[in-house]
């Protein structure tokens, strides 16, 4: 089992700066039609002070982190066992081509269901601006499938 004493661990913060051409890329992959995403012109003549970060594009970012596979190293985690559960934003402050984006990771909560047969670990994420400006939260929810029942 997965020890709840990690719960409320916060993980060392990190910071990303974003880049123009990341989001021209990423804009195009995911097809988005809105010019403020790839054209820094429409961009500014719509008011921006850049190109728009798409909704998404966080992920991304914080995967840039030092050692992006941090919550696992430290729960002990085996990855052939693992499922992408949940992923969510709650925005706060749009963020721009040229921002630096701080991450601050922590680890909000740890249960299992099925008797332990899966386990459950939600990380939480506070993205801030360089101005300090709170730009987001992000939350992801791991899942940690047993197959021997829940006994890890």
């Amino acid at each position: 089992m997965i020890d709840k004493r990690f719960i409320g661990h916060a993980l060392a913060p990190f910071s990303v700066p974003v880049e123009a051409g990341r989001l021209r890329f990423f804009a195009k992959a995911t097809a988005q039609t809105d010019p403020v995403y790839f054209d820094d012109s429409a961009a500014r003549e719509a008011g921006y002070p850049g190109l728009l970060i798409p909704a998404t594009f966080l992920f991304c970012l914080e995967m840039e982190g030092p050692n992006p596979s941090a919550v696992r190293d430290l729960l002990g985690l085996d990855y052939r066992y693992l499922l992408h559960g949940e992923q969510g934003f709650r925005y706060h402050a749009m963020a721009y081509a040229g921002d630096v984006l701080t991450f601050e990771p922590r680890i909000e909560d740890i249960w299992d269901k099925k008797q332990g047969a899966l386990e459950f670990v939600a990380r939480a994420t506070r993205v801030t601006k360089q101005t300090g400006q709170h730009v987001a939260d992000l939350r992801c929810v791991t899942v940690v499938r047993h197959p021997s029942g829940g006994q890890a």
